[in-house]
């Protein structure tokens, strides 16, 4: 058995290859740590955070979901707004229960521009309206990464917030629109 320990040759080729790794390993820990505040979806009997995503000051975050009783589908779209999600508006297809009737007809549907501001945001899950929150491109399954109600709130970005984001993106998986998320085990 061999004890001594191996010598590894430095060459230009592994100094460059790893002076690549460290660098994009730096870039995308300084990417995902300039966002300005971390959205958090939380349970809300719990307070356990389910999601923390970095979200940016004026970012968008959309509720998509199916009208329970229309069958078509909502958009509910906040901006972030310091530590607050502002209601831009809704668009809908049809009129029904809950739904207003002050509209403006545009190519997007019935639009109603939003007005109030939401330190928490309570969102109830259900099956039938397949609640999904879309923040930039990603897409996120709130039936399927929730036992029950949600609260959606902001907080400030935090070096301990992009390794909790970092670990929580293993676990819960953004998917392409129009697909289910896939929620994985850490076990």
């Amino acid at each position: 058995m061999d004890r001594h320990p191996t010598t590894v040759k430095l060459t230009r080729r592994r100094l460059v290859a790893s002076a690549f790794a460290l660098f994009g390993a730096s870039a995308v820990t300084i990417s995902s740590a300039t966002a300005d505040r971390t959205l958090v979806v939380a349970d809300a009997a719990t307070e356990e955070r389910l999601l923390e995503l970095p979200v940016d000051d004026g970012e968008r975050v959309t509720l998509e979901y199916t009208h329970s009783v229309e069958r078509t589908p909502v958009e509910d779209v906040y901006a972030v707004d310091g530590d607050e999600l502002r209601a831009v508006k809704s668009v809908f297809h049809s009129f029904g229960a809950g739904l207003p009737t002050d509209v403006t007809r545009t190519d997007e549907g019935y639009v109603v521009d939003g007005t109030s501001r939401h330190d928490e945001l309570y969102v109830v899950p259900g099956s039938i309206a397949g609640h999904e929150l879309v923040v930039g491109d990603d897409r996120y399954d709130l039936v399927g990464i929730a036992d029950g109600g949600v609260v959606l709130f902001l907080t400030d970005r935090t070096a301990g917030d992009a390794f909790a984001a970092d670990r929580l993106s293993s676990v819960v998986t953004p998917q392409p629109r129009g697909s289910s998320l896939e929620h994985k085990s850490t076990d």
